[in-house]
């Protein structure tokens, strides 16, 4: 194998570059964002005692489309059987993205800031023109608290949220059972989905050809190996079965293992059927796994008192875990992929340390990289169009005392301001022509519908706010953990405020002031030299 670089990153949060888990076999060469360790609150992995992992999406990442598509797929056989005209509909992945949230009440899809605030949305297959937009949610703020709004926690969302769009033109066409209401419609994709999932019909095919569906990673085995000889508990808290979880985790790990190795030897304890969230919040019996039959099904025991490590259950809550490792809330961190299930509620409910995967996180960085040039052009115009405004409204306010014979005047004359404002105001529309075309294209990034998962227009989106709230830590994947080392100090950046800097309009002013004689003129700035 090539040696792994020994450099230490130059901040925790920069990151690892290279296809190290895509196929390619090449270790990590740099530290670079995209596969960094991102740091919203200070977290010294020194004083964690144990780190519990998520298992689908999380340790084992699966190829999106063929898995969303099978997703998609069982979706429209159950309700093609319940007689809905669906069996045409294509199957198409970037109808959706995680972070986005379903307004079931008027049947969109909708991405809202980090306020709350919609800033684009989909009725159906189509896209909201603003003005309609506006009037929909014009008093309207996405509140998740709200059963009204549903939320797109993870990967596994894209398959229901697609067909739920497609079906709501269907709807609106009249071409479904009713009468029914878009709220209904969707409880009734949900319900598809979740029978298809309690017949095991996905899982069963996932596990017939794990290698279509499972991106293989050789580096997260050797990254939980480092944790637990370093002398972390690593848990698996999952709340897949042991029928199925058992092979993955022996298709996705085993390979990568020293000799002599299985995925059972990487973890302190294991825990199957968790039925998170209601892990963390309720105090459900622990069963322990004594065998498995001749079809794989596991073998239970009642089990009574603290986990034993290197056993494995099915069932058991977050407070027995702590009890029985001897472990504080803080001590334990918590690694998932579902933003409310996992790190939401184990962060509200239990005070755990938490860290999200997000493995679009990737392709975003890489992205925003290659538009970095274009994004310093546009941030620069807006820059210049923020002065511009602020000298166009001082010279409108100039020209309004003068006029109106009020407050501080000037001897320069109404329509002298007026012709020097309506020349501003040109230049400004010129700007604005400017403007558009790039501030389209960085709208458009990654998806051409929905643009960045975690921005929201210049903005942070609602996913950015969640995750900045909940997880400690986010990073693409779970391979990323092995560059940064179990005993890496995460520090947060030092937060901007609105305040930190002067705003740009300040310039303008300064600048609208000389011109009046109100201040020394080399204090003045070029910014707006064609309106003195």
């Amino acid at each position: 194998m090539t040696p792994r670089p020994t450099a230490v990153p130059p901040s925790p949060r920069g990151g690892v570059s290279g296809a190290a888990g895509d196929g390619g076999g090449a270790p990590p060469d740099a530290f670079e964002a995209p596969r960094g360790l991102f740091c919203n609150r200070t977290l010294n992995l020194r004083t964690i005692g144990a780190i519990g992992y998520d298992m689908d999406y999380t340790l084992v990442h699966y190829h999106v489309d063929v898995w969303e598509e099978r997703a998609y797929s069982y979706i429209q056989r159950g309700l093609a059987a319940q007689g809905w005209p669906v069996e045409d509909l294509p199957f198409d992945p970037d109808l959706a993205a995680p972070g986005l949230v379903v307004d079931t009440e008027l049947g969109n899809v909708v991405k809202a800031d980090r306020f709350g605030y919609v800033k684009r949305a989909f009725h159906g297959t189509r896209p909201l023109p603003y003005p309609e937009q506006r009037d929909a949610y014009r008093r309207t703020i996405v509140d998740l608290m709200n059963p009204r709004w549903r939320f797109m926690n993870t990967l596994f969302s894209i398959s229901e949220a697609s067909i739920y769009l497609q079906l709501v033109d269907l709807l609106d066409a009249g071409r479904l059972p009713g009468p029914m209401g878009y709220d209904t419609l969707y409880e009734t994709v949900r319900r598809t989905l979740d029978e298809a999932h309690l017949e095991g019909l996905l899982k069963a095919e996932i596990l017939a050809d794990p290698g279509r569906f499972v991106v293989p990673d050789p580096d997260v085995p050797l990254a939980l190996l480092d944790q637990r000889r370093a002398g972390k508990k690593v848990l698996l808290i999952t709340n897949s079965e042991w029928e199925y979880a058992a092979p993955i985790l022996s298709y996705a790990f085993d390979p990568h293992l020293p000799d002599g190795l299985t995925w059972r030897d990487v973890f302190d304890l294991a825990i199957v059927g968790a039925r998170k969230p209601a892990f963390f919040s309720e105090r459900t019996p622990a069963y322990e796994i004594v065998g498995q039959d001749d079809d794989g099904r596991a073998v239970l025991r009642t089990h009574v008192g603290p986990l034993e490590e290197g056993r494995a259950y099915v069932g058991g809550h977050a407070a027995l875990v702590e009890a029985s490792l001897g472990l504080r809330e803080s001590e334990v961190l918590y690694v998932g992929d579902h933003v409310d299930a996992d790190v939401v509620i184990s962060k509200t409910i239990r005070r755990w340390r938490t860290a999200l995967v997000l493995r679009p996180l990737e392709d975003e960085i890489a992205a925003m990289e290659a538009f970095r040039p274009q994004q310093e052009a546009l941030s620069a115009m807006m820059d210049e169009k923020e002065r511009l405004e602020a000298y166009f409204s001082a010279l409108r306010l100039e020209r309004q005392r003068n006029l109106l014979g009020y407050g501080p005047q000037t001897d320069r004359s109404p329509d002298d301001l007026e012709a020097q404002y309506l020349a501003l105001r040109e230049r400004l529309v010129a700007l604005d022509q400017q403007i558009a075309p790039l501030a389209g294209a960085a709208s458009r990034l990654v998806n051409e519908r929905w643009g960045p998962l975690m921005r929201a227009g210049n903005d942070k989106s609602l996913l950015a706010r969640l995750i900045e709230t909940s997880a400690d830590i986010y990073t693409s994947r779970v391979a990323n953990f092995l560059a940064y080392t179990p005993f890496v100090y995460l520090r947060s950046d030092r937060g901007s405020l609105p305040h930190d800097e002067a705003p740009p309009q300040v310039e303008g002013l300064e600048a609208a002031a000389t011109a009046r004689g109100e201040a020394d003129p080399a204090a003045g700035h070029e910014s707006v030299p064609d309106a003195r």
